[in-house]
């Protein structure tokens, strides 16, 4: 498994930012918050806060965001703070 720098590492807990947009481009598409997934009705019960989400769930996002973030450094590209 390939790793990150620890400076990179540390920004896993900014991934809420990940699920917002998530959220709100499936709210644009006429999503809308249900208990199950229901494809037909554009219900999908991950359509929470981030604070609201299960650890699983907040643990899928955060994952995404950090292989992104691997990707990204993988094509050569860095990432520096200002």
């Amino acid at each position: 498994m390939w790793l990150l720098p620890q400076e990179i590492m540390e920004l896993r807990e900014q991934a809420e930012n990940s699920h917002e947009v998530w959220a709100l481009q499936r709210v644009d598409e006429g999503w809308t918050y249900g208990k199950k997934r229901d494809d037909q009705q554009k219900h999908h019960p991950n359509l929470l806060p981030y604070s609201q989400l299960k650890e699983d769930e907040k643990d899928y996002v955060r994952n995404t965001a950090m292989e992104t973030l691997k990707t990204v450094i993988s094509l050569g590209y860095e990432i520096r703070r200002r």
